[in-house]
């Protein structure tokens, strides 16, 4: 069976049930069978059905390093029958000598595409070391020219709530899984070997996503992008119902979203009801939170690493994750996020993560970033102690905390809008008997909950140059009254 009918004959049943939010009950099983099928591994993994499109064949193309450079388009799949989804996709190795393993982006604009690549200094990095570069297109359909089929499958996907008719979550993860396909083709410039993948906003969560089911993808660094299943995500309606009773109705497009814009209304609107919601939410939820996946992608040796914002809507959770999620490594730098481009003065501004956490993946030797400390804290009337402990040896070097009181809940328009006061941070003193970094924070009378987190540095030599790193605690909320 070809790749095109067999990618969509998993849900060629479900995409014809344009009445399935008018008859919820009936519908519930098949559509829950669908989903845990989203992905035909097999078929992705089928190099035969790229049907290649050359634009430009390899080339080499001097610069301060050498490469050898490849752009094509391929077949990704249908999304319903007689609609196809391409994207492009650049290739770049090294001058002379095979790639082994190689970095994924899709964060790259098509125009931009067309052009051969010059390599910033973390790509050329990667490449003196023989890692590869994969670039494709992971964008709204409209960029790539497809403005139609993205005003269908929006339709399609409100009357089924079918995920392959939605882009987030069928063709942008089938986009960087057959972007492998194809390095993995070509045999004479790559050789398999690791394949890690970093970017912000969509391009952060559909490598989160992808890799769940794609075990030939070994590493993530994603910014502002979902992490984990809060109740929110998972359209419990009694969470929505609380928070509209704090802040009221609301219309922001992204806030309480499950993996991406918020189309619950939209649905409500269609004919959907909340169980339908929640069916659909907890049904796909397993191919689409790392959160869900921890223990599995831990046995798999995979690198994580996440940086949400402390003010994003996509990642507009944070007090969730915190609590349940404590383990997955993420980085906050204060007052930042879609939209925010005035961090709090005391945020870090010689941060080099994605740069040692691609070269601890790929290089061994590298030393690899901090791991997430463990929280504790005691309060009193007038204050609250913070304490904030690593491994011994670790090799953290400083420790700086900020706090926020009575932010507002997790997914509220407040939640956005009230920032860390730029008096609200201070550095950490480090306990040596006690091996852990603490601060006292005085508490006002008036304040009934406090939100803190810590930020802490690692210094890391590659090469001649030694680069800061940072990793946070775990964001924490503790209610005071």
């Amino acid at each position: 069976m070809g790749f095109k009918n067999s990618i969509f004959s998993n849900y060629q049943f479900l995409s014809m049930l344009v009445f399935c939010c008018l008859y919820p009950l009936a519908a519930s099983a098949q559509q829950s069978d669908q989903r845990d099928k989203l992905f035909d591994m097999a078929a992705i993994k089928n190099p035969a059905t790229l049907e290649v499109d050359v634009q430009q064949p390899w080339h080499a193309v001097p610069g301060r390093v050498a490469t050898r450079q490849k752009l094509v388009t391929i077949n990704v799949g249908e999304f319903w029958p007689g609609r196809d989804y391409r994207v492009p996709v650049r290739l770049v190795v090294p001058a002379t000598r095979k790639a082994v393993g190689f970095h994924l982006t899709g964060g790259n604009q098509v125009a931009r595409l067309k052009r051969d690549k010059r390599p910033n200094e973390m790509e050329q990095l990667l490449l003196q070391n023989g890692i590869g570069l994969v670039c494709t297109v992971v964008q709204e359909l409209p960029q790539l020219g497809q403005a139609e089929t993205a005003r269908q499958s929006e339709i399609r996907f409100l009357n089924s709530l079918n995920p392959h008719d939605k882009v987030q979550y069928w063709a942008w993860p089938v986009s960087l899984m057959r972007a492998i396909t194809l390095a993995h083709s070509e045999s004479d410039y790559f050789e398999p070997g690791k394949v890690a993948m970093s970017g912000g906003s969509k391009n952060g969560a559909t490598p989160s996503m992808a890799i769940i089911s794609d075990e030939r993808m070994t590493a993530v660094m994603g910014s502002v992008s979902p992490i984990w299943d809060s109740p929110l995500r998972l359209c419990d309606s009694e969470a929505w119902k609380s928070l509209e009773q704090e802040f009221g109705k609301f219309n922001h497009p992204f806030l309480g979203g499950h993996f991406g814009p918020n189309f619950n209304r939209r649905a409500l609107a269609n004919g959907c009801s909340w169980s339908d919601l929640q069916d659909f939410a907890e049904a796909v939820s397993e191919q689409v939170f790392v959160s869900r996946n921890w223990e599995a992608l831990q046995k798999r040796g995979v690198d994580l690493l996440f940086h949400p914002g402390t003010h994003d809507f996509v990642a507009f959770d944070l007090a969730w994750g915190g609590k349940h999620h404590s383990q997955i490594p993420v980085y906050l730098k204060a007052n930042t996020g879609h939209g925010k481009n005035r961090p709090h003065p005391a945020a870090e501004r010689d941060e080099n993560n994605k740069l040692m956490f691609l070269l601890n993946h790929f290089i061994d030797g590298v030393e690899p970033l901090l791991e997430p400390p463990n929280v504790e804290y005691s309060r009193d009337q007038e204050s609250l102690k913070a304490s904030v402990r690593f491994p011994r040896g670790s090799g953290e070097e400083t420790g700086r905390i900020w706090w926020i009181f009575d932010r507002g809940s997790d997914g509220s328009p407040s939640y956005l809008s009230e920032l860390i006061p730029d008096e609200q941070s201070m550095e950490m003193s480090l306990q040596q008997a006690e091996g852990c970094w603490t601060a006292i924070i005085p508490i006002p009378s008036k304040a009934t909950r406090i939100d803190f987190f810590s930020n802490h540095r690692k210094t890391i030599k590659f090469g001649e140059k030694a680069w800061p790193t940072y990793l946070s605690s775990p964001y924490t909320r503790v209610q005071l009254k």
